[in-house]
């Protein structure tokens, strides 16, 4: 028996040292994610080695989920011309006059194709059920299509309301695609949405599971939240499908959360953004038709732009945006925020900020939904409070706004947090408006929170117990890994 037992340890030894020679030199991953899987494989080497193949194996951009090989579905014309315009001049500028925001246009247009767009209407949703009121009354209102793709979608009240609509709206003819994260979504499978897929509506998974929560790649995870409608009125933010996001599950209370309603030619980049994803499943591959991309009759004066980013992306875009609206700002950052983890170069930059005496206001939950992810928070903000930072949380439920206003005059809202996880592993976008009457609208709303939030000072900070330091320096060791 010790001879097996020794041989086995032996064993494991030379498959740990394997691996972290895998995790040096093939992977290439960044200095502090490297160290970090080393940690885990040197004191949990059994459970490491599994954790390492579903959380910390590398996607494969070749195999698994090839973006360079798909182009934007009727985009491409409108890009170049905005390129060539930036190039000769000509480009209209913003209603942002408290700051200049030619440079963070320019890195989207040029180096990321982002549609630029001056003639969008958009509706700010801060509550959950006026969201899903505005959602399912244009569900009702749809003719041609309805595009709808989601991170969680719960087999609960909300989600019976909205499978509902969209089985009417199947019914009358309305063509219904549905697009899931399986690893957020495991409630809502097939049979949930057999009723749906009987009337014509197509549901299809994100990197589905072959197993119940089982998949190599459910370190990957679709965290967009997208809706259009006709190709004219595009829904985006932080809010999911779920009775939790209409403040109804005890454990979270009031959810507060921002969502979009965008009606505009910007709706143009959530179509094709949902197209790209929803083929990328390469099932039923939709091609394009002009009724996907119609003429919008707007009278929306906003002038804004729509970032998105996932492991497929070469150059963090959606991190490359927060980093530049916080090198941008010159008076005030407002940050909201469920998770703030970042890397050292939006950490330092805020810092930078502070130092150069911008004043910083961060908002972060009271309670945590991932307990680790929250203690790994709560040590980072705190960390800026030593330079002046502002940092509150928020009393009044659970905040889950993704949130980033600078000098009242750029305001992004999207689904992507302040942390890791959000730059690198998952499927984001988020929508930079460029408007000073909007950027103020967000700014309120920020401030509206603050009357329902609490200041985390240093004199508190410092009086936590024993455990919660603990906790503290086991979140901010795996932090990369969260």
């Amino acid at each position: 028996m010790s001879f097996v037992t020794e041989h086995m340890g032996l064993f494991f030894l030379i498959i740990n040292t394997i691996l972290s020679f895998i995790i040096v030199f093939r992977e290439r991953k960044d200095t502090v994610n490297t160290w970090a899987w080393l940690l885990v494989l040197t004191f949990i080497p059994v459970l490491g080695f599994v954790l390492y193949i579903f959380f910390g194996k590398g996607i494969s951009k070749e195999r698994i989920f090839d973006m360079k090989i798909q182009t934007k579905i009727g985009m491409n014309v409108e890009v170049q011309q905005q390129q060539r315009a930036f190039h000769r001049g000509l480009f209209p500028k913003p209603n942002t006059d408290q700051v200049d925001p030619r440079q963070l246009i320019y890195m989207l247009t040029i180096f990321e194709s982002s549609l630029y767009t001056t003639n969008n209407d958009v509706v700010l949703y801060t509550d959950g059920r006026e969201k899903f009121d505005a959602l399912l009354e244009d569900i009702q209102q749809a003719k041609y299509h309805i595009h709808m793709e989601y991170y969680i979608y719960r087999a609960d009240a909300l989600g019976l309301e909205v499978r509902a609509a969209l089985i009417a709206a199947a019914s009358r003819g309305v063509k219904v695609r549905l697009l899931l994260d399986a690893w957020g979504s495991t409630q809502a499978n097939r049979h949930f949405f057999a009723p749906l897929i009987e009337v014509g509506g197509e549901v299809e998974f994100f990197f589905p599971l072959f197993l119940p929560y089982i998949n190599p790649r459910m370190n990957y995870r679709n965290h967009r939240k997208i809706v259009v409608i006709d190709g004219e009125i595009g829904y985006t933010g932080g809010f999911n499908v779920g009775d939790e996001y209409l403040g109804l599950v005890e454990k979270f209370g009031y959810w507060r959360d921002n969502h979009l309603r965008i009606r505009g030619q910007a709706v143009y980049t959530l179509q094709n953004r949902f197209l790209m994803d929803w083929n990328s499943q390469q099932k039923n591959e939709v091609v394009y038709q002009p009724d996907y991309f119609p003429e919008i009759e707007s009278k929306g004066k906003l002038a804004l732009q729509i970032v998105s980013s996932g492991p497929d992306s070469e150059h963090e875009q959606i991190k490359m945006t927060y980093l530049k609206m916080i090198n941008l700002a010159k008076k005030e950052i407002l940050i909201q925020t469920p998770y703030y983890i970042p890397d050292a170069s939006i950490h330092e930059g805020l810092k930078l900020a502070l130092l150069s005496g911008v004043k910083v206001r961060i908002q972060i939950p009271n309670k945590p939904d991932h307990l680790l992810v929250y203690w790994a928070t709560y040590s980072f903000v705190a960390e800026l409070i030593e330079y002046g930072a502002i940092i509150e949380t928020y009393e009044n439920g659970f905040i889950h706004a993704k949130t980033m206003v600078i000098d009242s005059g750029i305001a992004s809202v999207g689904s992507a947090n302040i942390d890791v996880r959000s730059f690198k592993l998952d499927f984001e976008v988020n929508t930079i408006v460029y408007d000073s009457d909007f950027a103020e609208q967000v700014r309120e709303a920020f401030y509206q929170d603050s009357m329902r939030s609490e200041l985390l000072t240093q004199e508190k900070y410092n009086q936590r117990g024993t455990w919660i330091k603990f906790k503290e320096g086991i979140a901010r060791l795996i932090s990369p890994l969260l």
